[in-house]
This record gives structure tokens, sequence and C-alpha cells, in this order.
């Protein structure tokens, strides 16, 4: 390799330009010493940033005072951090090199702002993660259990993130560093196999060589090729999503039996995975399809549910105001939605409301989890004092409500039966009789 080929590399990829400022993530290694004489030959303008984990004693001390001499030689400024990563990585109950990882991008991605603040430019960080670096993780990705983008290896470019080395070997660099007669330090935890990249890198991938001498070039062609095919894969996913999915404000709304007859247990990741739903939750998601109205699951990571109500799937924020579908648990006290909040209670102090923004419910009538959500065309309950079900649009012309009054009226649902039109009427299937024990309480305060 050479600064031509380097710089032609960046160009054809559009990786950043020369108005950009550069900040450089350089431990001492011969990774990132290659990159700061690239950098420099290639006229770019560049800041150097350097992490002092405090790992290995005099070792790291030392690679510290090698950057501060990398940036002498090349008239760079030299940023510094150190780091107790042990300490964080207890706190935070990761491993080690999780915890440098996450300690390390978190101070980068704040000089990154800090930068583009004072210097009003444009400011991209720049880590020396090359070919082997990426054969490496495609095979921790494929052994560890991945979908189909874990195949495509390490990102050039993810938001101010930029890897221009990802197309030049190891060897590359070492060669480019001995004619450049470039000095660099070595870390001895390299040479431990206790860290699986290390173990991947000193002794996987040497014994696979024995049998396959191209084993490198053959899988970093493997993921030029799983890029290509993620693009088309990500092609029809989005074809499909759009003819899936239905925007309603806050939410998204699927039907269930067309997301169901793609049988495609991906695609439905694929669409989940964007509100935190993990995929092992994509079974869930299937027997969900089965479940009945008011039924759902939750993502761990994120305030996002997946409520199944009649024939659809509803993404929704958990209890947004914006929301048109909200699960009432057992153990909730309040809920607030687009009319007001409503306030929920179960008591044994049984006795008839006469206020239409009170409902009391007898408890042992209805299941859990209740559905509060906006009525729609076809709902019908059976009024308070009526033996006979009736339309809620024939209800609502009885009560003469205006035209407003009608598409901002909400329902209660329990197992598929609608028990309370909001601020109006309970259903007579549901009410307080004499041997009543317990009751639900649900309060509407506008």
């Amino acid at each position: 390799m050479n600064v031509s080929l380097f710089k032609k590399h960046i160009v054809d990829q559009h990786l950043f330009s020369a108005k950009d400022k550069l900040l450089l993530a350089v431990s001492g290694g011969v990774d990132s010493a290659v990159l700061c004489a690239l950098c420099k030959q290639a006229g770019y303008d560049f800041v150097i940033a350097h992490c002092n984990f405090q790992l290995r004693g005099a070792e790291s001390e030392r690679d510290e005072q090698f950057v501060q001499q990398l940036g002498e030689k090349y008239a760079a400024e030299v940023k510094v951090k150190k780091f107790d990563t042990e300490q964080y990585a207890a706190a935070s109950k990761l491993s080690i090199q999780e915890a440098a990882r996450a300690l390390r991008y978190e101070w980068f991605e704040e000089l990154v702002v800090s930068l583009e603040s004072k210097q009003k430019v444009r400011v991209l960080l720049l880590t020396a993660h090359h070919a082997d670096d990426n054969v490496e993780t495609l095979l921790m990705n494929f052994f560890r259990g991945t979908g189909l983008h874990g195949l495509t290896g390490i990102p050039e470019s993810v938001n101010y993130i930029r890897r221009p080395l990802l197309p030049f070997s190891k060897e590359e660099l070492l060669a480019f560093a001995k004619e450049e007669e470039l000095d660099y330090v070595e870390d001895s935890s390299n040479q431990s196999s206790k860290y699986t990249r290390n173990f991947f890198r000193n002794e996987l991938i040497p014994a696979i060589s024995k049998v396959y001498p191209q084993v490198k070039a053959n899988l970093q062609d493997n993921i030029d090729r799983f890029k290509q095919i993620e693009k088309l894969y990500q092609l029809s996913v989005g074809v499909i999503k759009k003819k899936l999915l239905k925007e309603k404000g806050a939410e998204v709304h699927i039907p269930v039996k067309q997301l169901m007859g793609y049988h495609n247990r991906a695609l439905i990741y694929e669409i989940i995975k964007e509100y935190g739903f993990q995929e092992k939750q994509v079974e869930e998601l299937v027997k969900l399809a089965d479940s009945y109205s008011g039924k759902y699951i939750e993502s761990p990571v994120s305030q996002y549910r997946i409520i199944k109500h009649r024939h659809w799937f509803i993404i929704s924020p958990v209890q947004s105001v914006a929301s048109t579908a909200i699960v009432i648990e057992e153990k909730d006290k309040q809920v607030i939605f687009e009319q007001g909040i409503l306030q929920v209670e179960t008591t044994s102090d049984i006795k008839p409301e006469t206020s239409n923004f009170i409902a009391s419910i007898d408890f042992n009538k209805i299941t859990f989890p209740l559905l509060l959500r906006k009525w729609k065309t076809g709902d019908y309950f059976y009024p308070l004092g009526m033996s006979k079900k009736k339309k809620i649009s024939r209800f609502f012309i009885d009560q003469k409500l205006s035209k407003t009054e009608k598409e901002n009226a909400w329902v209660i649902e329990s197992d598929k039966r609608i028990i309370w039109v909001v601020g109006h009427r309970i259903d007579e299937r549901v009410k307080i009789v004499p041997s009543t024990k317990k009751s639900l309480k649900l309060s509407l305060h506008l």
C-alpha cells in the first residue's frame, strides 16, 4: 500500500475530504501509527486522541508518552484521557474489553461534538481497523450467532466514524511501516489468547490457514458478497414494510394475517427490531398472533409494546398520550391518554356510580389486561339497562353526540368485550350486582 492508494480509496468511497477535521484514534500500535503517517502524507488536518485504560501499568504510560511524541512529530494536537477501566467494568458488570470499548467511544463522541462546536467544521473520527480485523469480526459473529448483517463485517462508515484502512491487510500495514521506518509500540496483551479476538487472531485463523492458505482473502471476498446480498435483502424488506406498516400517529398498525402469511421470521425481526425488540421475541410475536385482543409483548430495552387487537398488531409507545391503544394492567393506578387521566382502583366498597365519568365494574366479570382504545365502526356493547346489544355508532346517535364528540370517543375492552364507553355508559354484563364482592373503579378526569 501507499498514500496514493489510501487517498484513492477515500475518494472512491466518499469517506471524507480535505475540508473535514479528522480525529484519529491512536493507541500507538503499528495500525494507528500507519494511519497517522498516511493522513500526514495525504495532507489531511487531524487531531490525535489517545485512551490510557491503565490496565498494563508502566506499559500504558509508555504508550501515552509515545503518542505524545507522535503529536510532536506531526505537529498535531494530542488529547489524552485516563480511565479507571477495571472499576467501570465492575460497576457496569461488563468485561474489560466491553468496558474499554464503551469508555473510548463515549469519550470520542464528546470530542467530536466539542471540536465541531469550536471549529464550526465537520469532524470525523478515524479508527485504524484493517482487513484482518474485519475477517476476525466476521468469524466471531458467525460463531457467536448472528443475522445477515453480522456477516458484513465492520462498517466502513457509520455516523461520524470512518475506517479508511479496512481494505488493507495487516501485512500491507507492516510493510508500509517498515518502508517508511515508522516507530510504534507493541501491546503485550495482544499475545494473550484469553481475549476472544486474540484467540481468533493467534490460534484459530492460523490453524485454518494450514488447510486453506487463502482463508483471509476468501473471507474478505465473502464479506463483500454479504454486503451486496444485504443491500438486496434490505430493498426487499423495505418494499414489504411499506406494504404492511400503517403509521397512525405515534403507533404502527400491522395486519396480523398478512404478516403471518409470509411465514418468515427474518421479516418479523426486521420489523420489530427498530422498536427495541430482540430476535428471541419473534417466537413470542408468532404466538401473539393466535392470542386474544389486549394481549401484548414488551420490549426489554425501549418503551414499546406490540398489542394484539383483533386482526392487527399495534406497535405502541407505552402509555403514550398519542397512542390510540393503551394496555391497562391490574397493577396500574393511573393512565394518561388523549382525553385526560384515567384513575384505576380496585375496591371492596361496592356501590354503583351514577356519574358518566365513573365506571364501577364487577371485578370478577373482567379479565386483565384491559385495552383502552378509540372506538371503531362495527363496535358494539350491551348498554347498561339493556338486554340487547347495540352498535356504538347507533348509541352515539341516540345520545345526540356531536361529530367531534363521536370522533374523540374511547372504549375499554376486556377479552374482546367492550365494558365501558368511556365517559358515557358501562356494559350491562359487567355491572355490580348484590353478589358482587369486589369492584374495579375507573374514574375519568378531563
